[in-house]
């Protein structure tokens, strides 16, 4: 009985159609491009290749032609009249077999089947191309997302870790997703998230890793109320109004300084909106976080007694020369000014820069007592700079006359003064001795006359 022929035995040849219009379906589906999968691809073929033929060297190559639909293997084999290295030369009279012009020198092509790599090389091709597409994948979510830190994007929440509630969430941009990670320490307290909850987060930084890019989230990040009113606030979106300066304690208050250069248009009731439906939909998305809403001043004054809302401010003196400033406020409002456990005057300080120091008006006189009492010691510690500059110069004086002592300097110019003395009566006595004579010769002619 005569053996069968198979039909149509299947090939191990590579199609050349089928491999194209595979590269064209990754770059679709994925969008990694196709020269840079046909790079990889080839690198992994060549790879296999040596895998098999340890003493392969660079001399292997692959040869894609799209317009043609064929992809080819080759490795170049110099022809010599006696084959040292078969992986690199071949014999003159092997290769005159399919080439009868061939001479010692040539160099020539040879096709390599892919039906001749073994299970092993393969296995290596395989895993090239898998991590080449892995690589490729990884590179533009990296890219994708780092255009987008300092922005907020919205997340659906695919895991909540229950040991210490830290958030896995699914995040997307133009097409691509990757997973984000939202520490607890990033999350507003007292906020209840569960899985499949969608969240808006502040994109804070993107990292490069073996895994993967990692995106850093945030819902505590001051940032993410800037990004709100943006989206609630069309006159902010536009530049009409600017967002000067935020400051925040997320879960409980916010401070947000506006500012806008047409005078026709009021900042704080624009960001504030009709019947507060702008700030309410911000609040809503911050589980009811308090926040207030001032105008930006280029004068520190203004701008800190603004601050400090809702408080009412009698005065604001800044200190020369320094980031501080003296707040006086009435009796009735200090405790409001400072606010709870201080957290007006501290984010009052945070959104303006300034060291702020409140005094009720009944108490304001301290400060000048402070300042009087600042002004003694500093004239004390003036007198005793003094003091110890003349007592240097002092021991330096004394030190070039070779003294050690204020005592010793007196007895010195005692000494000197009684030299001094000494010497003037020593020269009296001798002129007195020097006259003596004369006179009594004078009185002896006198009493010769009488």
């Amino acid at each position: 009985m005569a053996k069968k022929t198979p039909k149509n035995a299947k090939s191990n040849e590579l199609d050349g159609k089928e491999f194209f219009a595979a590269l064209s379906l990754i770059e679709k589906e994925k969008g990694i491009p196709k020269s840079y999968m046909l790079e990889k691809i080839a690198q992994a073929l060549v790879s296999a290749y040596k895998r098999d033929h340890e003493g392969i060297t660079d001399n292997v190559f692959i040869d894609a032609n799209e317009a043609a639909g064929t992809v080819r293997m080759y490795v170049k084999k110099e022809i010599v009249e006696e084959v040292d290295n078969p992986y690199t030369e071949i014999a003159l009279e092997e290769a005159r077999k399919t080439l009868p012009t061939a001479q010692t020198g040539d160099v020539v092509r040879i096709e390599i089947k892919p039906r001749n790599f073994g299970r092993i090389a393969a296995q290596t091709a395989r895993q090239v191309i898998i991590q080449g597409m892995r690589e490729a994948e990884h590179s533009m979510i990296y890219d994708m997302f780092s255009s987008k830190e300092h922005e907020m994007l919205l997340g659906t929440v695919t895991r909540v870790d229950p040991r210490n509630g830290a958030v896995t969430l699914r995040i997307s941009s133009n097409g691509e997703s990757t997973d984000a990670y939202l520490a607890a320490s990033e999350q507003v307290r007292g906020e209840v998230i569960r899985e499949g909850d969608r969240l808006k987060v502040y994109v804070v930084e993107v990292r490069r890793s073996s895994r993967g890019p990692q995106v850093l989230i945030s819902r505590t990040h001051p940032g993410l109320v800037k990004r709100l009113f943006e989206l609630e606030v069309p006159e902010i979106y536009d530049g009409t109004v600017e967002i000067r300066s935020v400051a925040r304690e997320a879960g409980s208050r916010t401070k947000l300084a506006v500012w806008s250069a047409d005078e026709n248009v009021d900042p704080i009731g624009a960001c504030v909106g009709p019947k507060g439906v702008r700030v309410n939909n911000v609040v809503a998305e911050l589980r009811s976080e308090k926040i207030d809403i001032i105008k930006y001043s280029d004068d520190p004054a203004e701008f800190v007694a603004a601050s400090l809302s809702p408080a009412d401010v009698i005065s604001v003196k800044p200190l020369e020369g320094t980031k501080s400033c003296r707040v006086v406020v009435p009796d009735d409002q200090l405790s409001l000014a400072i606010g709870k456990e201080g957290q007006n005057a501290r984010l009052a300080a945070k959104l303006t820069g300034y060291k702020i120091d409140i005094k009720s008006e009944s108490a304001a006189y301290e400060w000048d007592e402070e300042d009087a009492a600042a002004a003694f010691q500093r004239a004390q510690e003036e007198i005793a700079n003094a003091a110890a500059a003349a007592a240097s110069m002092e021991s330096s004086i004394l030190a070039a006359f070779g003294m050690s002592s204020y005592e010793e300097a007196m007895q010195a110019l005692a000494e000197d003064e009684a030299e001094e003395a000494a010497a003037a009566a020593e020269a009296a006595a001798l002129e007195g001795a020097e006259a003596a004579p004369e006179e009594t010769a004078e009185e002896a002619d006198a009493s010769d006359e009488a």
